[in-house]
């Protein structure tokens, strides 16, 4: 896919901002619309690749992050400008499909994780799992591509999710480390750069890991 200006590429491709900004009619959970601006300050310090407007790798970049806005933030699937919700997929490591409407009930911090012996998406709901992990990361958890390897129709990319370690995570006392998972995704999109499926491939229990290294607490004899 050649490079296009910006002017000319779908909004859900330019700007998660002006994806929130433009929010005629939309089904917010809770019934506000989301502020990253907190989120945008921390990225802006600590991220490390600057991709070119404009680029294959600002595009990818900038329609992940808006599906990630919109999967946590707008209730109704069918209001998610970056997906194609009646035939949308997401999976993690070769494992279960999920379906847009199973992504917006069960949260993408489950469906991304998976089952763990430090966490059970059985056992969570949307908002516990969220509360779980702004509790842990309550600068963020921060996402950002790092590479792009094949284009459209199937964009394959390198990525980093960090945070740094502030808060408790379940029972677990807080180490102040900044745990990064890296990982690989595949994005199958439409020509209007719509996502089709997501195909995430990331060692989950190393991650996990990090967050419970110090042992409990609480549960120590």
């Amino acid at each position: 896919m050649s490079e296009k200006k910006s002017t000319e590429l779908p909004i859900w491709v330019q700007n998660r901002d002006q994806v929130i900004t433009n929010d005629a009619g939309v089904e917010w959970r809770g019934g506000e619309r989301p502020d990253y601006s907190r989120n945008n300050q921390v990225f802006q310090q600590e991220s490390k690749y600057n991709h070119a407007e404009g680029s294959l790798e600002a595009i990818a970049h900038n329609l992940v992050r808006t599906f990630e806005m919109e999967a946590s933030n707008k209730s109704n699937p069918h209001q998610w400008l970056s997906v194609v919700a009646d035939q949308f997929k997401m999976s993690s490591n070769g494992g279960k499909e999920y379906t847009a409407q199973e992504v917006k009930e069960q949260g993408t911090y489950n469906l991304f994780l998976g089952e763990n012996e430090h966490y059970s998406p059985e056992a969570e709901t949307f908002e516990s799992s969220f509360e779980t992990f702004h509790t842990a990361f309550p600068d963020g958890f921060l996402w950002e591509l790092v590479e792009v390897l094949s284009g459209p129709p199937n964009v394959t990319f390198k990525w980093r999710h960090w945070g740094t370690f502030k808060g408790n995570f379940k029972d677990y006392s807080p180490t102040g480390e900044t745990i990064e998972i890296v990982g690989l995704s595949i994005a199958r999109v439409t020509e209007d750069l719509k996502i089709l499926s997501l195909e995430h491939y990331f060692d989950n229990s190393k991650f996990l890991g990090k967050l419970t290294v110090g042992g409990c607490p609480f549960h120590q004899k």
